[in-house]
C-alpha cells in the first residue's frame, strides 16, 4: 500500500438510536466510534462519522463527529449521499416490541442508502423480537444486500436464518464490550468503608410495578442478612432516577441498620459510567448495558429478565437471570448475591476467558468494514 493511500478519508454515516441520552446506546455509539477509529488506523485509512441523531448538536458536540437531523428526509439523503457507506447500529432497533415504527424506519434508511449505492454494513444488532410477519420482507431485503451482517446473539442470527436471509451472519459481541475506561480517573462512588458495594440499575416494566416491589423485597432481605451499600445507578435519564427513587422510597425505612442507599447523580457519559460500575463489589441489574458493563470490568452479576437479551448474554458468560419482572424470590436472591459477594474471585475464574473472548471479538465489525472500504472503495 502507497504512502499516498495511507490517509485515504472515507465518510460514513451511522444509524442507530443515538442522541436520546439512552446511557446504554450512547455507549454503544462511543464504543463504535473507538473501534472505527483503531480499525481504521490499523487498516491505513481513516474514517469519517456522521451520525444520524436526534439531539445533532448535542452529538456533535459529545463526540466531536459531524452529526444530522435523523428524522429530517432531506438532511439524512445529503448525508448518505456524500458518503461512502452506511452503518446500521448496534442496539435492539429491528424490534417492534416497543412501537410499530422502529422497523420502517431503520431498514427504511438502509434501503436508501442500498438505492444510492452506497455499501450498508449491519453492526453488533440484537434482531428481534418481531411480532408482525409482515416486517420479514424488509428485514429480509435490507440483510440480503448488505456487505456485511453481524449480531449480537445466536437468536438473532437463527431468526434472520429463519426468514430467509441468506447472507454471511457473523455473531460478535455488543459493542461496549470494547469500551475502554476514561484516561483521566478519580473516585466516582462513595467510600464503602467496611461494607460491600452493590451497583443496582433498575428500570419501569411491569405497568402495576410488582417487579420493583418483589426487587424492594429481596434487597430488604439482603440487608436483614449482611451489610451493603445499595448505590443506584441510573442508565436511562431521567426514567431511571424516577424508577430507583420508587424503590428507594419502598425500601429506606426497613433496611437492615448497617445498611445504607445512595442514588448516584453522575455526568451523562457512557465511560463515567464504566467507572462507576467498575468501583462495585457486584451488581444486580435490570438493564442490558449494566450486565454489559460489570462484565467488561469483570465485576460480578445477578441479571434480572424482562427480554430474552438479558438471558441470552448471560449465557454467553455462562451466567443464569435471578428472577424476570413476574418472579423474584427473595431467599434465591440473597443466596445469590451472598455467594458471589463471598466467591468473587471464583466467579470471575469461571468467566474470565468468556469475558477476555468477548473484549477481543468486539472490535470485529470495524474491522471488517475498514477492510472491505480499502478493498472495494477506490478514490
Amino acid at each position: 500500500m502507497g504512502m499516498a493511500e495511507a490517509s485515504t478519508t472515507f465518510r460514513v454515516v451511522i444509524s442507530g438510536y443515538y442522541g436520546f441520552k439512552n446511557s446504554g446506546d450512547e455507549a454503544v455509539l462511543k464504543s463504535i466510534l473507538l473501534a472505527l477509529e483503531e480499525q481504521g488506523k490499523a487498516a491505513g485509512i481513516t474514517l469519517a462519522p456522521v451520525v444520524l441523531s436526534g439531539d445533532p448538536s448535542w452529538t456533535s458536540k459529545k463526540y466531536g463527529v459531524e452529526a444530522v437531523p435523523r428524522m429530517h428526509p432531506a438532511s439524512v439523503w445529503r448525508a448518505i449521499s456524500s458518503s461512502d457507506a452506511l452503518i446500521s447500529g448496534g442496539g435492539s432497533l429491528l424490534q417492534d416490541a416497543t412501537g410499530m415504527k422502529s422497523i420502517p424506519y431503520y431498514t427504511g434508511i438502509i434501503k436508501l442508502a442500498q438505492w444510492l449505492r452506497k455499501p450498508t454494513f449491519i453492526y453488533a444488532q440484537g434482531i428481534g423480537p418481531v411480532h408482525r410477519q409482515s416486517m420479514y420482507a424488509f428485514i429480509r431485503s435490507a440483510m440480503n444486500k448488505s456487505q456485511y451482517v453481524s449480531v449480537r446473539d445466536e437468536q438473532s442470527s437463527q431468526f434472520l436464518s429463519s426468514i430467509g436471509v441468506n447472507t454471511k451472519i457473523e455473531i460478535v459481541p455488543d459493542p461496549v464490550m470494547g469500551m475502554p475506561l476514561p484516561e483521566q480517573r478519580q473516585q466516582l462512588l462513595p467510600e464503602a468503608s467496611g461494607v460491600q458495594q452493590i451497583g443496582i440499575s433498575v428500570r419501569f416494566w411491569n405497568k402495576d410495578r410488582s417487579d420493583l416491589q418483589r426487587i424492594g423485597e429481596a434487597l430488604i432481605a439482603l440487608t436483614e442478612q449482611r451489610n451493603v451499600m445499595l448505590t443506584f445507578l441510573p442508565f436511562h435519564l431521567p426514567d431511571d432516577i424516577e424508577a430507583s427513587q420508587f424503590l428507594i422510597d419502598q425500601i429506606q425505612s426497613r433496611i437492615g441498620a448497617g445498611s445504607s442507599i445512595k442514588l448516584m447523580d453522575l455526568p451523562d457519559d457512557p465511560m463515567l459510567m464504566l467507572q462507576a460500575v467498575s468501583e462495585c463489589d457486584a451488581l444486580f441489574g435490570m438493564r442490558l448495558h449494566a450486565l454489559i458493563y460489570a462484565a467488561n470490568q469483570r465485576v460480578p452479576m445477578l441479571g434480572l429478565s424482562y427480554d430474552p437479551k438479558i438471558d441470552q448474554f448471560l449465557k454467553r458468560i455462562e451466567a443464569k437471570v435471578v428472577g424476570t419482572t413476574n418472579e423474584l424470590e427473595s431467599k434465591e436472591f440473597v443466596e445469590q448475591m451472598g455467594n458471589i459477594l463471598d466467591h468473587r474471585d471464583q466467579w470471575l475464574e469461571q468467566r474470565s476467558r468468556q469475558i477476555q473472548t468477548l473484549k477481543e471479538q468486539s472490535q470485529k465489525p470495524a474491522q471488517q468494514i475498514s477492510q472491505f472500504l480499502r478493498q472495494n472503495i477506490s478514490r
